[in-house]
């Protein structure tokens, strides 16, 4: 299917910080090596507990026939095809915001651009939040069965060690976000060889067991998973629910794409994953064929009894990275929602000097680490997880299909026939997996529906709020170029003292409420102003020559001086390093000493009203997001002894 864009920038192509012509061949294969370690833990990992949850579903279990194993495992090959080599790899992996992935960057795309009307752009990006919240759900599901599923091997290898899986699986997981704080720049390094000698192992199980019994190989044929889903259609309706646990891991391959771009990750799926697991599925399928019992734990059975031990430790190691890349992606998705307006400012802290978008978000962090406990020691095993896992995974694919068939559609001006026939191959079958997980609602599936319906919740709540306390606050704000206007009459009391005030404003032509209030109470005005205007743009990165312009809002002898900062949405808006960028750039006039600079934050103070507009219980939420907000001052780099918060009071 023929849908692709015009040729994407070199950075999705090269990695990120890398020009046109600079990736040589060892640098792709540390950036392939790397994404080894971050891109493929999720659905590398996924061969732990997908069989075994196709043939212990609880109300319709699967026949161990051979007309029946092969059907599994022809669905479990050509779905992974379908939905990860030939939708994600192949296509919508061209679907890059300046090199950035994932649901978020799509929903930038279509935001920022030119719809046939408003109501669809609202539709899209509405479906966009709905996709970011789904991934939280899957993020909080994903951990827990992935690590829960290595620790249960020990039930195989030592039957008696069976009561520490519980301990050992909780004690894993406080590790593992314990070490969040440190960053992800470790994994691609230290995990990459990890997941190298994974994969190797997948691959050389498949090839032992494939070579002693080679007929299992004709479960490669589509036939096979046609014929099974026509000869027994209620059974594997319920069966593709499991299935897809095969495929899970997709859309973060796609989301971290921004960290080591298109090619590596391409490489890195095509020679080595995509053989690998398909070697491994292959294996597990001609264990079941011999010996029916091996479906309680076809992964660690296919084992010789001394392998056993060993591989539950590089299992739970490999689990540990799956986990990682999926925490990583809730940190870039807060990160990406913050910067397009969907989450009040929160503590965001970068863990790389030479990835932007490698950030670690603390109250995340704690968050996902108690829900993820919560969740392991309610479910109490990798079977009962799996039976909640599916739901939100399969959602976000049907969205990302829609906003990818829109971009293509609306910024690719692709045609329409090609739109359908996209439309008519993914959507059928994505939709097919997310009906068939449906019936998981009851079962526990409800859990990760939850967990996004209170993400969209938050998200659309902040958006709205913020929505109308900044037109409120333009009013109160008033006019910028009648305040100047005003200092300049003769009915201006204020005086002007010595040295260098700068002022934040998200709006360009009002006044800021700090500088408002300075001159009308304070009955001040510095001999510099330096009104700071913060544009967030809907593209991850702005190049720090294109980041500063002026923006001539007072004559020259006014001492009133305006700057526009642009910052993509993963770049940190640091203000004194960007006034200092001015400074070197020869942007400002005079000589204005942004050095000794003094800066002022306007303060709202906001009080909810009974004005329509949103529900009380949502204003009240608003509230309680707006009061744990990060402090501004840490947001934007400004040092504790030079800033001055002054307040207003705003309604709701």
């Amino acid at each position: 299917m023929p849908v692709a864009p015009n040729p994407a920038p070199d950075r999705a192509k090269d990695g990120p910080g890398l020009g046109r012509g600079t990736m040589g061949k060892s640098g792709l294969a540390a950036l392939t090596l790397g994404a080894l370690g971050v891109v493929f833990g999720d659905i590398g990992t996924s061969p732990l507990y997908a069989l075994q949850a196709v043939f212990n579903i609880d109300n319709r279990r699967v026949p161990v026939t051979r007309a029946d194993v092969y059907g599994v495992i022809s669905l479990v090959v050509w779905s992974i095809t379908m939905i990860v080599s030939v939708k994600y790899v192949t296509f919508i992996m061209r679907a890059d915001n300046e090199g950035e992935g994932g649901i978020m960057a799509l929903t930038a795309l279509l935001q920022g651009a030119k719809l046939v009307s408003r109501r669809m752009k609202y539709v899209l990006v509405t479906l966009g939040i709905i996709g970011a919240s789904l991934f939280y759900g899957d993020g909080a599901i994903t951990p827990a069965i992935s690590v829960l599923s290595a620790v249960q091997g020990l039930q195989v290898a030592a039957p008696t060690l069976g009561s520490l899986v519980l301990p050992i699986t909780v004690a894993v997981l406080i590790i593992l976000f314990a070490i969040q704080r440190f960053g992800t720049n470790l994994v691609g390094h230290l995990f990459g060889p990890v997941m190298a000698v994974w994969f190797g192992v997948l691959a050389l199980i498949g090839v032992v067991e494939i070579a002693q019994h080679p007929g299992i190989l004709r479960a490669l044929s589509p036939t096979y998973a046609a014929e099974f889903l026509i000869d027994h259609p209620g059974v594997a309706f319920v069966a593709l629910g499991a299935v897809v646990l095969a495929v899970t891991g997709a859309e973060a391959l796609y989301a971290d794409m921004g960290h080591f771009g298109r090619s590596p990750i391409r490489r890195a799926w095509f020679v080595l994953v995509f053989p690998a697991l398909t070697l491994d599925y292959l294996a597990q399928g001609s264990l079941i064929l011999r010996d029916p019992k091996a479906v309680s734990n076809p992964f660690f059975i296919l084992l010789p009894g001394w392998a056993q031990i060993p591989m539950v430790i590089l299992a739970t190691l490999a689990t540990v990275i799956a986990s990682q890349a999926v925490i990583s992606g809730a940190f870039s998705v807060t990160h990406q929602a913050m910067r397009l307006g969907f989450l009040p400012r929160m503590t965001i802290r970068q863990t790389s000097e030479h990835e932007v978008g490698q950030v670690y978000a603390p109250a995340v962090n704690l968050i996902l680490l108690v829900t993820v406990v919560a969740i392991v020691v309610g479910f109490g095993s990798s079977t009962a997880l799996a039976s909640a896992y599916g739901v939100a995974v399969t959602g976000t694919f049907v969205l990302n299909t829609i906003l990818f068939l829109a971009v293509a559609r609306l910024l690719w001006h692709k045609p329409r026939r090609l739109i359908a026939l996209g439309a008519v191959v993914f959507l059928s079958i994505e939709v097919t997996f997310f009906a068939a997980n449906l019936s998981k609602i009851v079962h526990g599936g409800w859990l990760p529906l939850a967990i996004a319906l209170i993400v969209f919740t938050l998200l659309t709540t902040w958006r709205k709020g913020h929505e109308i306390v900044t037109r409120n606050r333009i009013r109160e704000e008033g006019s910028l170029r009648d305040f100047i206007d005003y200092v300049n009459s003769r009915d201006c009391r204020a005086q002007r003292v010595r040295g260098t005030a700068v002022f934040l404003n998200a709006n360009p032509k009002t006044t800021p409420l700090a500088l408002r209030a300075n001159v009308e109470h304070n009955h001040v005005l510095h001999e510099h102003v330096i009104i700071v205007c913060i544009k967030v743009e809907r593209i991850p990165h702005i190049a720090k020559s294109d980041r500063i312009a002026p923006d001539h809002i007072g004559r020259p002898h006014d001492g009133i001086i305006g700057l526009v900062a642009r910052f993509g949405f993963q770049d940190r808006p640091d203000i004194p390093e960007t006034l200092r960028l001015a400074d070197e750039q020869e942007v400002l006039e005079g000589d204005a000493d942004v050095g000794g600079a003094s800066y002022f934050l306007s303060q709202m103070t906001i009080v909810a009203t009974t004005r329509p507009g949103m529900k009380m219980w949502r204003k009240k939420l608003f509230l309680l997001m707006a009061h744990n907000a990060a402090n501004p001052a840490r947001y934007f780099g400004l040092p504790d002894d030079g800033t001055v918060t002054m307040g207003e009071r705003i309604e709701l």
